[in-house]
C-alpha cells in the first residue's frame, strides 16, 4: 500500500481486479456480490460488452478536443437527454457536485437578472449535493461542512418533505429565486418524499417565479425505475443535474435546463475543459442505448421490489429494523442503531453493501439483476441483519 495518496478515504482493506455482470473479484480471487455499483454509479454492472465496446472504439479514434469545437457525440448525447426528459438544453461536466455547481450558478446568475441582490436558495435539511464550497454549503451535514468554514450565503435550509417550512420561507424571504432537492435523498439515509410533494412544490415555485431544481445525481438514469426520479410525479423541473450512472463509470456529469432557465447561461458564464469529451459521451450513449435496448427500467421496478418485498418478509418481526424502504435500484434498511460495521461483515460474506447515516444500509445494485442475485442479496443481508440485532440485544 503507497503511503502518497492524501489521507481523504477511510478505504476498506480489498482491492477489486476484475468484474463482470453484477460481480467483482479481488487480488485474491475472491467473487464478491456487488450491491453498491460504485455508489450507484455502475448501472450496466462490470465490463458490459456494448460499453466496452463503444470506449475501446472512441478511444482509438479520437479522445478529447475540448469545447473549443464542435464535439458531435456531445451534440447527439445533449439530443438523447432532453428527448428522455422534456428538459431543452445541456451543459456537460465530469461529476455531481459540477452539476450541482452549475445548477447553483445559474440560478443566482437567473436571481440577479430579476434585480435580486442576493438570490438565495432553499435547500433541505439531510441533503447531500457534493464537496465544492458551494455544493457542500446547500448539503444539510454539519460532518461535511466542518472546518471549511467560512460557508456561501443565499442557501435557506428547510426541513426536507416539510412543504409547510417552503410556504413559511415564501412568505418571509423575498430574495428567493429557486429550490434545490433530491426526489429520494441517497447520503442523507434512502429517504422519500411525500407522493404529492413535487406536484405542491411545482405550484409554489410557479406562483413565486421561482425554478425548482432537481438533485438527481443518484436517481438518474434508471435508478429508481424511470429514466429520472421525476417521472414518477409526472413534474418536469426547472432545472437537473445528473452523474453518477450516466457514463457507468466513465466521469461525466450534466446539468439541463428548460424554459427560461435554458436560456441563462452565455458564452463565458460558465465552462469545463473535459466536461461532455467524446469518450465520456460515448461511454453514455452506449449506457442510455443499452438501458432501453435490454429493458433495464422494468428490471429496475421490478427487481427492486422484489428486494425489498424479500427484506420485508425476511426481517418482519424482527426487533431493531425500523423501516424497508425505497423506489426502484435504490433501497435503504434502517435500523435503531448505528450500523457501520455491517459493511465488513457483509464484505467478509462476498457481499458489498454500504451504510450511510449511520443506521442505513443502503443498496444500490446495478440495473442488470437477475432473480439469483435478489435472491443471493435477500438471503445475505437479512442474515447479517439478523444476526446483528440478535447479538446487540
Amino acid at each position: 500500500m503507497t503511503t502518497h495518496l492524501m489521507n481523504t478515504y477511510a478505504r476498506q482493506p480489498v482491492a477489486f481486479v476484475r468484474g463482470e455482470g453484477a460481480y467483482l473479484w479481488d487480488e485474491a480471487g475472491k467473487r464478491y456480490l456487488d450491491a453498491v455499483a460504485g455508489v450507484a454509479v455502475n448501472g450496466l454492472g462490470h465490463a458490459h460488452p456494448g460499453l466496452v465496446q463503444a470506449i475501446t472504439e472512441q478511444a482509438a479514434a479520437v479522445i478529447h478536443t475540448s469545447n473549443l469545437y464542435r464535439v458531435p457525440r456531445q451534440e447527439e448525447l445533449a439530443d438523447r437527454l432532453c428527448a428522455l426528459s422534456g428538459m431543452d438544453k445541456v451543459f456537460f461536466c465530469n461529476s455531481g457536485c459540477e452539476a450541482n455547481e452549475a445548477a447553483i450558478k445559474l440560478a443566482r446568475l437567473y436571481g440577479h437578472g430579476k434585480g435580486i441582490e442576493v438570490p438565495t436558495i432553499i435547500v433541505m435539511e439531510k441533503a447531500f449535493h457534493g464537496r465544492t464550497m458551494a455544493t457542500l454549503t446547500a448539503t444539510g451535514s454539519r460532518k461535511i461542512q466542518a472546518g471549511f468554514e467560512p460557508l456561501l450565503a443565499g442557501f435557506a435550509r428547510v426541513p426536507y418533505n416539510d412543504i409547510e417550512a417552503v410556504r413559511q420561507v415564501a412568505e418571509h424571504n423575498k430574495s428567493v429565486i429557486a429550490v434545490l432537492l433530491e426526489v429520494v435523498q441517497g447520503e442523507g439515509g434512502v429517504n422519500m418524499l411525500a407522493p404529492d410533494y413535487l406536484a405542491e412544490m411545482r405550484r409554489i415555485c410557479d406562483a413565486h417565479g421561482w425554478l425548482l431544481m432537481l438533485d438527481e445525481v443518484q436517481t438518474g438514469i434508471g435508478r429508481t425505475g424511470t429514466w429520472f426520479g421525476f417521472q414518477h410525479s409526472g413534474v418536469v423541473p426547472d432545472v437537473m443535474a445528473l452523474a453518477k450512472g450516466l457514463g457507468s463509470g466513465v466521469p461525466i456529469g450534466a446539468c439541463l435546463a428548460r424554459g427560461a432557465a435554458a436560456e441563462v447561461f452565455k458564452p463565458g458564464n460558465h465552462g469545463s475543459t473535459f466536461g461532455g469529451n467524446p469518450l465520456a459521451c460515448a461511454a453514455a450513449l452506449a449506457t442510455l442505448e443499452a438501458i432501453e435496448s435490454e429493458n433495464l427500467l422494468e428490471n429496475a421496478r421490478v427487481r427492486g421490489e422484489a428486494i425489498r418485498a424479500g427484506l420485508r418478509a425476511a426481517l418482519e418481526g424482527v426487533h431493531g429494523v425500523v423501516e424497508i424502504r425505497g423506489e426502484g435500484m435504490m433501497i435503504g434498511v434502517e435500523l435503531d442503531r448505528p450500523c457501520g460495521e455491517l459493511v465488513g461483515v457483509a464484505r467478509d460474506a462476498g457481499v458489498l453493501i454500504n451504510v450511510t447515516a449511520d443506521r442505513v444500509i443502503r443498496l444500490v445494485p446495478p440495473l442488470i439483476y437477475g432473480e439469483a442475485e435478489v435472491t443471493a442479496l435477500v438471503d445475505a443481508v437479512a442474515s447479517i441483519v439478523k444476526n446483528y440485532l440478535q447479538q446487540a440485544a
